[in-house]
C-alpha cells in the first residue's frame, strides 16, 4: 500500500507541473533567502576580519576612522587628508614598533598604484613568482591579478593614469618598468601594483631629474630648433621616465618634512607598546591610531543590524508562503473531493487520503530544498569576495 501510495503521488505532482512548480518555488525561496542571508554575513565577516587581523595597528591623518581602514587595508580611492613624513619619521623614531609607510591615491591602467618600502613585502609575505622586487625609482611589481588581467610580465612597461587628463598644470604620465610579479596571495594584494615612495611622489609632481629631452624626442617630430629652444609636433605625447640620466638627477621640490603619505602599518612590539603608541598619536589633533579589528567589527555591526531586518522579513515571507501552501492544500481537497471519494469506494483506508497528501506535500518539500540547496551553491559560488569588491 505504501508503494501504491508513492505512484499516486508521484502521478499526481507530475500531472500538475505548474501548480507544483509555483508551489514549490515558493517553499524554495523562503528557505534561500534567509539562510543565504546569514552564510553571506558569515563569509564576509571571514574576509573583512581576515585583512584586518593581519594588520596591527594603522596610523593616519585625523578624520574618519572607517575612511582609514578601508583606504589602507583594501587600497580604496578616498579623500583622506595627508599624513606627514615628520608624523612618520617621529612614530618610526620611538622604537616602539616597527612603521611602514603607504602612499596611496595613485593609478595605472585602472589598478591601484602603492608606494612603500621593502618591508611591506615582508609583512606581508609578498615574493615574487617571476622577477624581482622594484629596485629603483620608476620600477614596480604587479599583483598576481593585474598581471593576468593586463597580461604583462617583468620587462614591460606601463604609464600611470593621469589624474587630470586635460589639465596641462598636471604632471605628464610616468612610464614605468615591470621589474617583477607577485605570487597570488587571494589578497588586495593581488589586484594592486606596487612601487617605492620616490615613484609616487614624481607622479605627483613633487620630485623629478633632469636629462637631455632633445635625445628622447623623435627627430621626425621637431619642427624647428634653436640654442634654447625646441618646437616640436602636436602628435608628440609627452610623459616622464626614471633613466639612468634623470635617476643622477632626481631631487624633491618640497621639504623632506612636507612629503605625503595616505597612512602607516604599524607592528607594536608588545601589547603594551601598542597601547602606548595609540594613546600618545591620539592625543594631537593632526593624526590617529586605530586598531583595524575594532573598526571593522564596528562596521560590522551595521551590518548585523541589517540582517536582523532581513531575519524579520524572511519569518513574514515563511508565514506567508505557509498561508499559500495551506490555501493551496485546502482548495486541492476540494476539487479532489470526487478522486477522495472513489478512493473511498475501491478500498482505501480512513488514514490513506491524508497519507496521500502528506506523500505530495514531502515530494514538493524535497523539490524545494533541492532548488533552494541549488541556488545556495550557485549564490556562493557566482557572487564575489567581498575583498575585492572593496579593492575596486
Amino acid at each position: 500500500m505504501k508503494r501504491g501510495i508513492w505512484r499516486l503521488s508521484l502521478r499526481r505532482v507530475r500531472a500538475q507541473p505548474l501548480q507544483t512548480g509555483i508551489l514549490a518555488l515558493c517553499i524554495a525561496v523562503s528557505i534561500f533567502l534567509p539562510v543565504e542571508t546569514r552564510l553571506l554575513v558569515a563569509r564576509y565577516e571571514r574576509e573583512l576580519t581576515a585583512r584586518a587581523r593581519a594588520t596591527p595597528m594603522l596610523a593616519g591623518p585625523a578624520g574618519n576612522r572607517f575612511d582609514l581602514a578601508l583606504t589602507s587595508l583594501y587600497f580604496r580611492a578616498s579623500t583622506l587628508a595627508t599624513y606627514r613624513m615628520d608624523a612618520f619619521e617621529a612614530l618610526a623614531s620611538t622604537d616602539l614598533a616597527t612603521v611602514i609607510p603607504l602612499r596611496l591615491g595613485c593609478a595605472a591602467r585602472g589598478h591601484a598604484l602603492v608606494g612603500t618600502d621593502p618591508e611591506y613585502y615582508r609583512f606581508r609575505g609578498l615574493v615574487p613568482r617571476a622577477g624581482t622586487l622594484p629596485l629603483r625609482p620608476g620600477d614596480i611589481v604587479l599583483g598576481a591579478a593585474v598581471a593576468d588581467a593586463l597580461d604583462l610580465a617583468p620587462g614591460d612597461t606601463v604609464f600611470s593614469d593621469q589624474r587630470e587628463l586635460y589639465d596641462i598644470a598636471q604632471p605628464p604620465a610616468l612610464k614605468m618598468r615591470v621589474t617583477g610579479v607577485l605570487a597570488r596571495r587571494g589578497t588586495p594584494d593581488d589586484d594592486a601594483i606596487f612601487t617605492d615612495l620616490m615613484t609616487t611622489w614624481i607622479i605627483d609632481g613633487l620630485a623629478h631629474g633632469h636629462g637631455d629631452v632633445t635625445k628622447s624626442i623623435d627627430p621626425a617630430l621637431v619642427l624647428a630648433r634653436s640654442d634654447d629652444r625646441i618646437a616640436v609636433s602636436g602628435a608628440f605625447i609627452e610623459y616622464n621616465e626614471v633613466t639612468p640620466d634623470t635617476l643622477t638627477s632626481l631631487h624633491l621640490h618640497v621639504d623632506h618634512a612636507d612629503l605625503p603619505l595616505s597612512a602607516a602599518i604599524v607592528v607594536p612590539r608588545d601589547a603594551k607598546a601598542g597601547t602606548m603608541l595609540k594613546a600618545r598619536v591620539n592625543a594631537q589633533a593632526l593624526e590617529q591610531m586605530i586598531v583595524p579589528t575594532d573598526v571593522i567589527a564596528d562596521l560590522l555591526a551595521y551590518v548585523f543590524r541589517v540582517q536582523a531586518m532581513l531575519d524579520g522579513l524572511s519569518a513574514v515571507l515563511a508565514a506567508c508562503t505557509l498561508l499559500l501552501t495551506g490555501l493551496v492544500m485546502l482548495l486541492s481537497t476540494r476539487l479532489r473531493a470526487r478522486e477522495m471519494q472513489t478512493l473511498h469506494r475501491i478500498g482505501a483506508g480512513r488514514f490513506t487520503v491524508a497519507r496521500l497528501y502528506a506523500t505530495e506535500l514531502l515530494i514538493i518539500l524535497v523539490a524545494s530544498l533541492v532548488l533552494a540547496g541549488t541556488g545556495i551553491l550557485v549564490a556562493q559560488t557566482v557572487l564575489p569576495n567581498l575583498v575585492f569588491m572593496l579593492a575596486e
